[in-house]
């Protein structure tokens, strides 16, 4: 019984919540990350067997959409808002230096494409926090406060 193995991964389980549907994929992906905090390589070839679909068809799905990651998230994240708004307002500076400064503290560094804050672009969001007007100095003393494990209730709105 190799089947019984898989049917007890959390995988395995959450794709049942969806009763095996393949249409659900997309959920079922959702639900794992927010479940193993991302998609580990295991989970393509249960997801693939529960829904009948081929492990290309799950894998391409997961590696189409942006949000869904392979890999084991950083502790500590800033995700910089790449929107027509904040890049006009110098999200990609923000980016460089953000970049250049993670290869030196345990930040990751990840963009996404409009935070729907634009009226206080640039933007970015640290924790579920989000943080505009933001400039190099601002990015850097969050980026300090993150790595010291320092309170952020200045706020870098101001």
């Amino acid at each position: 019984m190799s089947s019984g193995k898989q049917k007890d991964t959390t995988e395995a389980l959450i794709c049942a919540n969806y009763n095996n549907a393949p249409d659900a994929l997309i959920e079922i992906l959702h639900d794992v990350q927010i479940a193993c905090g991302y998609i580990r390589e295991p989970a393509f070839e249960i997801i693939a067997h529960a829904l009948n679909l081929s492990r290309a068809e799950v894998y391409g799905v997961v590696s189409f959409y942006e949000d869904f990651k392979t890999e084991k998230p950083a502790e500590k994240t800033l995700k910089i808002c790449r929107g027509e708004a904040c890049q006009s307002m110098g999200a990609n500076k923000l980016l460089e230096r953000g970049k250049a400064a993670a290869e030196h503290v345990p930040v990751r560094i990840e963009t996404l494409y409009c935070l729907g804050n634009c009226a206080l672009a640039p933007a970015l969001i640290n924790a579920d926090r989000l943080h505009g007007r933001m400039n190099e100095e601002k990015l850097a003393r969050l980026m300090a406060q993150m790595t010291s494990g320092k309170s952020e209730s200045e706020g870098s709105d101001k």
